[in-house]
């Protein structure tokens, strides 16, 4: 896991990465698994004041994430060095996993959690054997998947940027994370913004709030607004006019079935695709997150 030191990169440069994470944990792990993590770690259970002991502290929140994660058979050894990277985990058969932590940490103890959040999801996803190919995206997964499981909040709480120095922690930028924690607080009915002691963690999930809120207020869903809906009746017509092809591209798109035209749009959820037929008012059920959705398709 990285760390930033320099300027804070934010927006949703990987968003298209995050909605492909989100599918792949419902598909890989099942929508009854997903909400076997309903409560996400509780700020307390993860607390480590200056007066601790570093090491029986560290270890402490560890097992911590490993309980979280539903990880008994697992035993996470961590340890200190000083390196370029904020942490890193050896991924092995296991039982026993050695994570190191940067040096930095045995300062800045109000973050190991955070750290401990994306690397011991390195471990419970290695287990599960899911991964996307190459390092960049299979961070995004790592933090999407730490931060839709209930555990992930830490990461976006350890961002702090002020006019002399910044840090952030993970690949994901502030709004993204704010983005999947939104999906996952209208997934569980969480209120994570409570727990943040970082006031530029709290911004990063509105906005983050504010674009998992836009997922559901697009065509053909009934939430979306006059704009939108008055684009989706225009695309529908010209598909119907040119045998399923849409001009403009959209978030979804049309094709012709036996004479019978059909949209194809992503659940606003877990993201895969789902396809109705596009004529007027329809209820539609995800068949891997069971979201239902009320379609004006």
């Amino acid at each position: 896991m990285t760390v930033g030191g320099g300027p804070v990169v934010h927006g949703y440069p990987h968003l298209e990465t995050v909605r492909a994470a989100l599918t792949a944990l419902y598909r890989r792990l099942s929508y009854d698994t997903v909400h076997t993590f309903d409560t996400s770690v509780a700020p307390a259970d993860v607390a480590f004041g200056d007066q601790d002991d570093l090491h029986l502290g560290v270890q402490r929140v560890a097992r911590e994430m490993v309980r979280h994660l539903r990880l008994p058979d697992a035993r996470v050894i961590v340890s200190f060095r000083g390196m370029e990277h904020a942490a890193n985990v050896e991924l092995t058969a296991g039982p026993e996993y050695f994570i190191e932590l940067n040096d930095r940490f045995r300062t800045h103890r109000r973050d190991i959690g955070a750290a401990l959040a994306h690397e011991v999801m390195h471990v419970y996803l290695h287990r599960l054997d899911l991964s996307f190919p190459g390092t960049r995206d299979n961070e995004i997964l790592t933090d999407t998947a730490a931060a839709y499981l209930g555990a992930g909040w830490l990461l976006l709480d350890a961002y702090r940027e002020d006019g002399a120095s910044s840090q952030k922690l993970g690949y994901l930028t502030p709004e993204e994370f704010g983005y999947v924690l939104a999906k996952r607080a209208l997934a569980f009915g969480e209120a994570p913004e409570t727990w943040f002691t970082s006031a530029q963690a709290y911004t990063a999930y509105t906005k983050g709030l504010a674009q998992a809120r836009r997922d559901e207020q697009q065509p053909p869903l009934t939430a979306a607004g006059w704009v939108g809906r008055r684009r989706y009746a225009k695309d529908r017509r010209y598909a119907l006019d040119h045998g399923g092809a849409v001009a403009a591209g959209g978030p979804y798109s049309f094709s012709l079935d036996g004479g019978t035209l059909r949209v194809t749009f992503p659940c606003p959820t877990c993201h895969q695709r789902i396809r109705v037929p596009a004529r007027g008012r329809v209820r539609a059920r995800c068949t891997l997150c069971r979201t239902v959705l009320e379609c004006d398709a």
